[in-house]
């Protein structure tokens, strides 16, 4: 399974980054291929490129806030949750995205 997330929250800072490698670190453990992209304060970091979306089975949107360029994913299955969550259950937030 392939996912692409998109991690941000409202200052860009810590949780932005922490929940990104909680996302990494659990997809490794479960066997999924993850790509994330931060927008935090530095702005857009390992931007999605249209071809990772396209090939990506899920679209995981973890964020407190409304993240940019959304209308990229506009086709795509898309599995929304907060920040909290990914960083209190990671792998219950991805095997999530594989029932979907």
């Amino acid at each position: 399974m392939k996912i692409v997330a998109v991690t941000a929250c409202p200052t860009g800072i810590a949780h932005t980054y922490m929940a990104a490698s909680e996302l990494t670190k659990a997809a490794q453990q479960l066997g999924v291929q993850m790509m994330v992209e931060t927008q935090g304060a530095m702005g857009i970091e390992n931007q999605l490129s249209f071809q990772d979306i396209g090939r990506a089975d899920v679209v995981l949107i973890a964020s407190d806030i409304e993240i940019e360029h959304r209308a990229r994913f506009t086709g795509s299955k898309i599995h929304c949750v907060t920040i909290e969550e990914v960083l209190t259950d990671p792998a219950g937030v991805i095997n999530r995205c594989k029932e979907l």
